[in-house]
C-alpha cells in the first residue's frame, strides 16, 4: 500500500498474483433438470448438516413434485478413505441416484 501525501489516498494493491484463470467443471456432467431424478442427500455425521439438507429436500420437493430423494448419512468422518461398510454402502448408494447434493454441518 503506498500513501499520496498530497491529497490523502491510498493505492491498494492485491495481493493475489495475476493468472491465467483455470475454468471448473465437475468430476461428472450436470443433471440438467432435477424432474424425474433421483437426488442423493449426503451429509456427513455432525448433526447440522442434516437439517440443511432437511429443508433442501422440502424446498426442491416444493419444485419438482416427481422427485425422488435418497438420504446417505455417514457414520465415520472420512466416508472414502478406508476399506469400510461405511464405504462400500456409500458406493453402492451412489450408483443409485442420478445427482447428489451434499452438506457438511458443524
Amino acid at each position: 500500500m503506498t500513501t499520496n501525501k498530497s491529497n490523502g489516498q491510498y493505492e491498494v494493491l492485491s495481493p493475489w498474483a495475476e493468472v491465467d484463470p483455470i475454468l471448473l467443471r465437475g468430476i461428472s456432467p450436470r443433471v440438467p433438470d432435477l424432474a424425474g431424478k433421483k437426488i442423493g442427500l449426503f451429509r456427513n455425521f455432525k448433526e447440522t448438516g442434516k437439517k440443511m439438507l432437511t429443508v433442501v429436500e422440502r424446498r426442491l420437493r416444493e419444485r419438482y413434485a416427481n422427485t425422488e430423494f435418497s438420504w446417505f448419512e455417514s457414520i465415520e468422518p472420512n466416508v472414502l478413505e478406508t476399506e469400510t461398510e461405511n464405504k462400500k454402502r456409500f458406493e453402492d448408494w451412489a450408483k443409485g441416484v442420478d445427482s447428489v447434493i451434499a452438506a457438511v454441518g458443524d
